[in-house]
């Protein structure tokens, strides 16, 4: 860039001083200025070929700094949040920090492009049906090596992201027809064709006639077409450069060889509008079709075209060339934007799974006579970066389907709580997970985290606990078994109706078939254990006190945590209770 750069200025030096020898009239003809000229504009496309070169190399540095992060536990606060996807009222995203800043999303995707983020989100926010959850482990197994394809896509994609609108796009390709009559083309062509041979015989003969005939013809087309032609084209699609970019995109799709049955599937699984197999064959060149109809559309505000606007029907003849498009390529724009979007999706899960090849993916097992379960040993959470990350397990089955899990403040119960959605989220997706194994039942989740007051919807924060629980309540007549977890199980009440409530609550819920983990600092619900039978198992976390300090393990134990820390914590704040 640089050395081009100075190549320029020196060229312009050197023109000027030619000139100056030239024009004197005592050196070279003039006609020699011309030499310097047409190298100047050599240099400057290449120079421009350089500058984009370097653009993307920059973006592929961003993408392997990124990686690089993830891997070092240092990406937090990079990438897209996913903050668009956010959803209070979701019954476990907010709980779980799937979308804001240093979220599951964050964490997770590497795509550049709106539909790749929003097929990511949707896997993240409800759970896949099984097959789909098993063919997505295919496809990451053939994807997760491919590291130049995630690179030139991302690439590709980070260039193309601000100017591709995929819903409009869709939206204009899908449009209907509203001009007259497609022969209509060869009347213009037509005419156009004549108005030239009457211009000839005007001046050959003097006779003009036949040309005035023409123009009135195509004065009445113009007349009558030019407001639907100018809506057919209104709105066009995108930028010429978006689509080239798209199509680019589509291409390194179709040059990739896939091994997976799967990923070759998803490849060939629509028609082309050329009758191919393949919709990735036929959508590159398609694209570019339409992006030199799109020039075409965008030189209607040139001085030429607009002074040859009547004599050719320009915007007219524009116009149909966009229907044509449309009758040929329309229908399947959705499909290669939902081809993308999931490609994107399966590379951002597939990096990933790259960059932590410790990380497990799940096994599905058969309910036991209709039972959900969960086993999962050294499970972790994937937010908290490994030299921090305490593992335990979690095993919850027809025999035990119910963990109540008792300990102090900070100690670690919320997020174990955590680490167990969040990784039944990323099973229930098809990703890997943060466990040295894991094996469950297709479940659905319910969380109650988190449930603050509402001052603008006149809700205390039990009211809130309570509608959030009514909420997987409700799930419970869905067509999966739910894995519910509560923190704090009904804590805004006192003890004796905290105590009467949790125990009739989670009796209803084992009585539709669901699992889960509660977790509470009060002991008194810890009693419940015993009425339930063998149904539920009290767990703990433990703390202790050592050199001033406050310490915790945050290792999951059996039995009723047997202290509290709340008064010593106090004491050690400088409180003199």
């Amino acid at each position: 860039h640089i050395r081009i750069g100075y190549a320029k200025l020196s060229v312009i030096v050197l023109g000027a001083i030619l000139a100056w020898f030239c024009l004197r009239g005592h050196g070279p003809s003039p006609a020699w200025i011309a030499a310097p000229v047409l190298i100047y504009l050599v240099l400057a496309i290449l120079h421009s070929q350089v500058l984009r070169d370097r653009n993307r190399a920059d973006r592929a540095v961003s993408f392997y700094e990124r990686g690089l992060d993830r891997i070092a536990d240092r990406w937090a606060g990079a990438g897209e949040t996913g903050d668009r996807f956010r959803d209070d009222k979701h019954v476990y995203s907010t709980d779980l920090d799937l979308f804001g800043r240093g979220s599951l999303f964050q964490l997770l995707s590497s795509a550049r492009l709106p539909m790749g983020e929003a097929r990511l989100a949707s896997w993240l926010t409800a759970p896949s049906d099984l097959p789909s959850i098993l063919a997505r482990y295919e496809m990451l197994t053939d994807l997760r090596d491919k590291l130049d394809l995630r690179e030139h896509v991302a690439v590709l994609g980070a260039e193309l992201r601000p100017r591709l609108d995929p819903d409009q796009l869709v939206a204009w390709s899908e449009r209907a027809a509203i001009l007259p009559w497609p022969a209509l083309r060869i009347a213009r062509a037509i005419l156009v064709i004549g108005l030239f041979g009457a211009v000839a015989l005007g001046f050959y003969s003097g006779v003009w006639w036949p040309l005035l005939a023409i123009l009135l013809i195509e004065l009445l087309i113009f007349v009558w077409l030019q407001k639907r032609a100018a809506a057919t084209i209104e709105g066009a699609a995108a930028s010429i450069e978006a689509l080239r970019l798209f199509a680019q995109v589509l291409q390194r799709f179709e040059d990739e060889t896939f091994s997976s049955p799967r990923l070759q599937a998803l490849m060939c699984k629509h028609a082309g509008p050329d009758g191919s197999s393949r919709a990735v064959d036929s959508a590159p060149r398609s694209l570019r079709q339409l992006s030199r109809i799109v020039a075409w559309i965008d030189g209607r505000e040139g001085l030429f075209a607009k002074l040859i606007e009547w004599p050719t029907l320009y915007t007219i003849e524009v116009a149909y060339a966009a229907e044509a498009w449309r009758r040929r390529c329309g229908r399947f724009m959705r499909e290669w934007i939902d081809t993308t979007g999931e490609m994107e999706a399966l590379l951002s899960l597939a990096a990933y799974a790259f960059e932590h090849p410790a990380d497990a993916f799940p096994t599905f097992a058969e309910p036991q006579d209709g039972h959900a379960s969960i086993r999962g040993e050294n499970i972790g959470h994937p937010l908290i970066p490994k030299a921090a990350c305490v593992r335990n397990s979690v095993h919850l089955d027809r025999e035990t389907p119910v963990l109540l899990v008792s300990g102090s403040n900070m100690s670690g119960k919320s997020t174990y709580l955590r680490a167990v959605g969040i990784n039944t989220v990323l099973a229930m997706a098809g990703a890997p997970v943060r466990a040295a194994s894991l094996s469950l039942t297709p479940l659905a989740l319910g969380t109650r985290l988190r449930t603050p007051d509402s001052l603008q919807e006149g809700r205390s924060g039990f009211y809130s606990e309570v509608l959030r629980i009514k909420q997987v309540f409700d799930m419970t007549s869905g067509s999966l078994p739910v894995l519910f977890l509560f923190d704090e199980l009904l804590e805004g009440t006192n003890s004796k109706d905290r105590k009467i409530g949790a125990q009739g609550l989670i009796a209803a819920l084992l009585h539709r078939g669901a699992i889960g983990i509660v977790t509470t600092h009060d002991l008194a619900l810890t009693a419940i254990a015993p009425a339930l039978g063998d149904a539920m198992r009290n767990v703990h976390f433990e703390d202790h006190i050592e050199d001033g300090e406050m310490r915790f393990d945050y290792i999951l134990r059996d039995g009723v945590v047997t202290k509290s820390n709340a008064i010593a914590l106090m004491r050690l704040i400088g409180l003199d209770v």
